[in-house]
């Protein structure tokens, strides 16, 4: 197999943390406890938001996408890693590292377009609130995640295909614990600059753009803060933006700094602990956040466990 020249072989090998067999028995227990209650946050608040009627609003229609979405990111690799961490096996088949691949672009650009949908939501309902319900309709709702899944669709659709098909001379170890696209790109034995600046160009439209729009919005919405006049209904207002702006800033502060840069800069270990970082532990902040600082979904949460309806 090492000799050979197939850049297509039928099983590739997750390097991993298998240089630290010592931390691998750490990160497996860490990890499976983070990863199941990351299942059980992200879960409750899709339930929660589905089924409590005062939470049927484009606020937590979008947030029951975003947990949907958190679900699915860190399921597409965190198993897979768990199984790597608990034994001396550390392969993953070719089909199933172009599956979590695609997954990985795709659920990620996902995310990226749908906290900018969320930053319009929040203008909309701070900057326009008597127009609010008329804005943010049904429709337009559907439509902007529509567009949001499309566009993630789109990305992993044109360059899963691209990385997976670069000439690795016979090298099937990835240095890394999952099938991310820098870590195969450095594998191949060819001229990577052409995939490179594309990528950069992508992530550009796909990451850095919708950053921008996030940008812009909240200074609009912060300026319309500053002329509240109400202390209450300032606060009402940080409260209501505080946590997706925690969110984005836990979540776009490690993507931009893995994928914005050309080339390959930062250390290998570094890379693994970022791209764990925003893997498992973005994930599984996120429902936190927005039940500790959110009071409608406390009080949801506290009907659907007390079951009432009020």
């Amino acid at each position: 197999m090492e000799g050979s020249n197939d850049s297509s072989p039928n099983h590739f090998i997750l390097v991993g943390f298998s240089d630290n067999p010592r931390l691998e028995r750490i990160l497996f227990v860490a990890l499976l406890i983070a990863y199941l209650l990351t299942l059980v946050g992200n879960t409750t608040i899709v339930l929660v938001s589905r089924r409590d009627p005062h939470l049927h609003t484009p606020m937590y229609f979008f947030l029951t996408h975003l947990s949907f979405l958190d679900l699915s990111f860190t399921t597409s690799s965190i198993p897979q890693l768990l199984y790597n961490l608990n034994g001396h096996d550390k392969t993953i088949s070719y089909t199933g590292c172009a599956i979590q691949l695609f997954l990985f672009l795709g659920l990620g650009g996902v995310e990226c377009l749908l906290l900018a949908i969320m930053a319009y939501d929040r203008f909309v309902a701070v900057c326009r609130p008597l127009r609010y319900t008329v804005t943010m309709n049904p429709r337009l709702c559907q439509g902007l995640v529509s567009v949001a899944w499309g566009c993630g669709v789109a990305n992993s659709l044109a360059m899963s295909p691209v990385t997976l098909r670069l000439p690795r001379c016979g090298h099937h170890k990835v240095e890394h614990f999952l099938c991310e696209m820098p870590a195969l790109i450095q594998m191949a034995c060819a001229n990577t600059v052409a995939i490179e600046v594309t990528v950069f160009v992508l992530a550009v439209g796909i990451v850095l753009s919708p950053l921008v729009f996030i940008l812009v919005t909240y200074g609009y919405i912060m300026r319309a803060v500053l002329q509240i006049k109400s202390a209450s209904g300032r606060q009402k207002a940080f409260n209501t933006c505080g946590s997706h702006l925690t969110v984005v800033s836990l979540f776009y502060g490690n993507i931009i700094y893995m994928y914005m840069q050309p080339g390959t800069s930062s250390s290998r270990d570094q890379g693994k602990f970022l791209t764990l970082f925003y893997n498992m532990v973005t994930p599984l902040l996120n429902p936190l956040i927005y039940t500790l600082r959110n009071k409608e979904v406390k009080g949801a949460l506290r009907r659907l466990l007390l079951g009432t309806a009020r």
